[in-house]
């Protein structure tokens, strides 16, 4: 994602090309912005499809993958309480030599050490490489075999049952829960694509989901160490409330919020600066991102990483804190007589600001004053 504004800070600032509103000229080329994004998109996804990657990446599985010992101890409980899957969109040749960097530990289970390593592929019951998400979770692909010692796929589409430690290719989410004989909420699936992995999986079969979230070391960093800029902006938000606390349809005077937006601004900035060029993945400042409001509505979890589920029981009902919806938040519990709390609310609704800052309970203070 960095990638796009490097290339727009390098047209910026070179002499050579005219800076226009939607692009940059040069002599008779001209580049759109749109055209920019689309080029590193090409390329990006010319580096995925052509393999490239991929070949670097093992050349120096110690540089660009993460190993952590506790993955064959969390997958191998997980296998023991229930069924566990894998469904990537890479080859078996890759897969099998990235899974066999990431499982060369022991697991826990095996007391002597001096024992041969556990096949990466016995932590599963069901493995499906090639799936084509998000293509996987419509109507898939031709589900077949493949010959685990060359990596090439068997002739013809697989109809049997389910045969444990055997590698599948393609297929779809309707072949995986056929196979595994569960559906709907009885799969928790761990991904780490918004799109591909979560949403899709959420609105095709119905599966509990679970993103993984790299990021969000980073972010909750910040957003500990930075308090006061978050707290700076509600103090903020509060203040431009008041200054129409006291107005209602009828005024006519307008208050100069030119100087409280232009800080607003400048805050905002700041702490968008404080994660990095890109900003925070999750808000700009007191507004939530696309990928946030995503996460809320098809994730049923988040985390940095999956291992994080080693630390609770199996059996742990995760329940989100209450989320309270703006006429919610915005007031307090009191008991109000219904008959009369129709004409009250009509005569002071426009004492409750839309931050929710002047409480409803002074509101009726106010009412039972002016009743005496």
């Amino acid at each position: 994602d960095a990638l796009p504004i490097c290339l727009v800070d390098f047209f910026s600032s070179c002499s050579r090309y005219v800076n226009c509103p939607t692009g940059y000229k040069h002599g008779n080329l001209f580049m759109s912005f749109r055209s920019i994004f689309q080029d590193v998109r090409d390329a990006m996804d010319y580096v995925h499809d052509s393999g490239c990657m991929k070949e670097k990446t093992l050349t120096d599985l110690d540089r660009y993958v993460v190993k952590d010992e506790r993955i064959p101890l969390l997958l191998s409980r997980m296998r023991e309480a229930g069924k566990v899957f894998l469904a990537t969109n890479s080859d078996y040749n890759y897969t099998h030599a990235i899974m066999t960097y990431l499982f060369s530990v022991h697991d826990g289970s095996q007391k002597d050490d001096d024992a041969p390593r556990r096949s990466w592929r016995s932590y599963f019951d069901l493995i499906v490489v090639d799936t084509r998400k998000p293509l996987f979770f419509a109507e898939g692909t031709v589900l077949r075999q493949v010959n685990t010692d060359t990596g090439k796929l068997r002739i013809g589409t697989y109809t049997g049952p389910h045969q444990h430690c055997t590698v599948y290719s393609g297929g779809s989410s309707d072949v995986v829960c056929d196979l595994l004989g569960v559906k709907g909420k009885d799969i928790l699936y761990i991904g780490d694509h918004i799109f591909g992995d979560i949403l899709k999986s959420k609105k095709r079969q119905g599966w509990r989901t679970f993103l993984v979230v790299p990021e969000l070391a980073k972010e909750l960093k910040v957003w500990t160490e930075k308090s006061e800029l978050f707290e700076e902006l509600k103090n903020m938000d509060i203040f431009l409330a008041e200054l129409y606390q006291h107005m209602d349809s009828g005024s006519s005077e307008r208050p100069d919020i030119t100087a409280i937006k232009k800080q607003i601004q400048r805050v905002t900035h700041e702490m968008d600066m404080c994660y990095g060029k890109m900003g925070s993945l999750f808000r700009c400042g007191s507004r939530q991102t696309l990928f946030a409001s995503q996460l809320m509505r098809y994730a049923d979890l988040y985390a940095a990483s999956f291992i994080n589920l080693l630390y609770y029981p199996f059996s742990y009902l995760f329940r989100a804190p209450p989320v309270l919806m703006p006429h919610e938040s915005t007031v307090e519990h009191v008991r109000v007589d219904t008959q009369e709390s129709s004409t009250f609310l009509g005569q002071h609704f426009h004492l409750l600001n839309l931050n929710g800052h002047q409480k409803l309970r002074n509101v009726f203070d106010c009412g039972d004053e002016e009743d005496d």
